[in-house]
């Protein structure tokens, strides 16, 4: 009876978690938007980046104390990192600092809330993708493409009557193809890395490289940055390890259709955030259904598509 009741719980305790996930990216998108008006591109990731990558430094430490104390004492310990991770490492972090760098110069041009839609289309672009590598996306994808595309026009256009696809949304998109490449980097690359390593070794690199960029390109400004301290704390902890311990947590209780399906709730969430948070950003009618669309697209893009059933043929 006690089992039962185990399982009945983890079956809503891991859609509540991913839920809690999904809310606090999308708050994030928030925060990424007043960072912008304190501080440049650059200055904010390195420093979300590195703040995200020291917070899970503990984490990393501790699951490598546990599994030294496991292995039997004539076992010789395992190296924290070995050459093959640490390459995957800097090849998953450094595409991630693109998609990042992107990401954030979009909330100088527009919308937080459209922000977060387009960066969500990553989910169709993923599968689409998957054609370089010879995998056949299904037609419930191309539908979602499709889709995708009129959300999307929707979403720029607005209530105007002529195409604006501009700075902020051309650079929103560019993003998004980057997280696509960042989820199949991990996917190519880190598959045989622990979680946590990956986690905090990518956001070690992206906040690595995204430091060069600030001293390079930008001025950054140590009062500009303490003033910035709340959304780059906010970025640092509660997006990038609080929302990633969430999602590993949700994903072992919950089927993975399922799970991608809540995640989605993101772009959702940054357009609620937003409409409450920074009421000069709210979109016009056509836009919040453009949204819808998207969203719809997206969760298409989610649906594992029917495994053909081979004929077998008997002799009588």
């Amino acid at each position: 009876m006690s089992e039962i009741k185990n399982k009945k719980s983890k079956k809503i305790l891991g859609p509540l978690i991913l839920i809690s996930a999904a809310m606090i990216w999308g708050l994030s998108f928030v925060f990424q938007k007043e960072s912008m008006d304190i501080i440049e591109m650059f200055t904010f990731n390195a420093t979300r980046s590195l703040v995200g990558s020291a917070a899970l430094l503990p984490v990393v430490f501790f699951t490598q104390k546990k599994q030294k104390k496991e292995l039997p004492s004539s076992t010789e310990p395992k190296k924290i990192l070995t050459k093959k991770e640490i390459r995957g490492i800097l090849i998953v972090g450094t595409v991630l600092c693109v998609a990042l760098n992107f990401q954030q110069q979009a909330f100088l041009y527009t919308e937080t809330g459209k922000i977060g839609f387009i960066t969500a289309l990553y989910m169709i672009f993923v599968p689409i993708f998957g054609l370089f590598l010879k995998k056949r996306p299904s037609m419930i994808i191309w539908i979602s493409v499709l889709l995708g595309l009129c959300g999307m026009y929707l979403l720029t256009v607005g209530g105007k009557a002529d195409f604006r696809f501009g700075k902020g949304e051309l650079y929103a998109l560019i993003g998004a193809v980057f997280f696509a490449l960042h989820i199949i980097s991990i996917d190519t690359f880190g598959a045989d890395i622990d979680s946590v390593k990956l986690s905090c070794g990518q956001f070690f690199v992206a906040g690595m490289i995204s430091l060069a960029g600030m001293f390079i390109f930008e001025e950054p400004d140590i009062h500009a940055i303490l003033n910035a301290a709340v959304p780059i704390l906010y970025a640092g902890i509660m997006s990038s390890s609080v929302a990633f311990t969430f999602q590993i947590i949700g994903q072992k209780y919950t089927e993975p259709t399922l799970a991608s399906m809540f995640l989605c709730l993101e772009s959702v969430f940054s357009v609620i955030f937003s409409y409450f948070l920074i009421p000069e950003q709210k979109l016009v009618a056509t836009e919040y259904i453009g949204c819808a669309i998207m969203f719809v697209a997206i969760l298409l893009a989610q649906i594992p598509p029917k495994e053909k059933k081979k004929l077998s043929t008997q002799i009588f």
